[in-house]
């Protein structure tokens, strides 16, 4: 095989060619996919199956679904805390987006180097992948109380200190705890890609009399496309299904200004022990969520990106 590098439209590029083996390429047989496709099927697509079925029917959890239509759904419709839970749902994740993404990228770059300090920052930044999202729920509740809490001895900086009692307070503590516990997360995708990007494009740059800045910006970036689209997708998916998060910070507080859709949907059902609507609510999210990621996945061309080994 044989590496060249070439400058285009101001961006260093790599280009591979090589020649296939005579010999017959071994591919798996279709009897490799049939574990990953049966745990699929059993616990993804029989259990949305069964949610869009009883979105159809009235059930409180005890003896048998009552078939009821489209009443859950004409209730979703005209139901105005439904339809302000679908925009703070977008809002929260819109926001998330916005935060870790930026800094996932910068610190998953700056995390790539192989200096030993860098190793072990990384080391303790990734701590929080540790937690389960109901301990760092629990820490943050704890450390935001304003009664004991750190805005009890910072006035000066929380005012009252009541964070989570006005919506916007609200909305940026569930901001930044998703951020704090997911940005390592994203960080270490965002390390993995930056290190397999070709030292070769770095050096034939640096041939060329280009710093650091213009390394990051026309090689570095543009190398990272297709990660940082993945990693979008997975925070826009992880941001419309957020809910122990909420649960344990707001529980949909104050008021109804922090109930977003996942939140609604417990409510719904096992507090109000109607199953059907909260299996509508369960549906719409899956939908939005997909028509999302179609949409970005659309608009970003990912789905044209192809393996140097696909088939293989």
């Amino acid at each position: 095989m044989t590496t060249t590098t070439q400058r285009v439209a101001g961006r260093w590029t790599v280009n591979r060619s090589a020649g296939r083996s005579s010999a017959a390429v071994i591919r798996p047989g279709f009897a490799w996919a049939v574990p990953a496709t049966l745990f699929f099927v059993l616990f993804a697509v029989v259990p949305l199956v069964l949610v869009a079925v009883l979105s159809f029917t009235s059930w409180n959890g005890l003896g048998s679904p009552q078939w009821t239509g489209m009443a859950n759904w004409n209730a979703l419709i005209h139901d105005h805390t439904m339809i302000q839970s679908l925009w703070l749902s977008l809002l929260i994740t819109v926001l998330g987006v916005v935060v870790q993404t930026p800094l996932s990228l910068l610190l998953g770059v700056w995390a790539a180097g192989r200096q030993r300090n860098r190793a072990v920052l990384s080391a303790v930044y990734f701590i929080p992948l540790l937690l389960s999202a109901t301990a760092i729920s629990v820490l943050w509740r704890a450390l935001l109380d304003p009664n004991f809490g750190v805005p009890a001895q910072a006035h000066w900086l929380f005012g009252n200190g009541n964070l989570l009692g006005m919506q916007s307070g609200a909305i940026g503590v569930l901001v930044f705890v998703g951020a704090w516990q997911y940005t390592p997360f994203h960080t270490l995708i965002y390390q993995g890609a930056a290190r397999a990007i070709p030292q070769v494009l770095y050096q034939a740059a640096e041939m060329d009399g280009a710093g650091t800045i213009r390394q990051f910006w026309h090689i570095t970036l543009p190398q990272l496309r297709n990660t940082m689209i993945t990693s979008m997708i997975l925070m826009v998916v992880g941001g419309l299904t957020t809910f122990d998060t909420v649960l344990i910070l707001t529980q949909g507080g104050p008021g109804t200004d922090t109930t977003i859709s996942a939140y609604y949907m417990y409510q719904k059902a096992f507090k109000g022990f109607d199953f059907g609507g909260g299996s509508a609510i369960a549906l719409v999210l899956v939908v939005i969520a997909t028509i999302i990621s179609l949409i970005v996945v659309r608009v970003s061309g990912y789905d044209k990106m192809r393996s140097s080994a696909e088939g293989l």
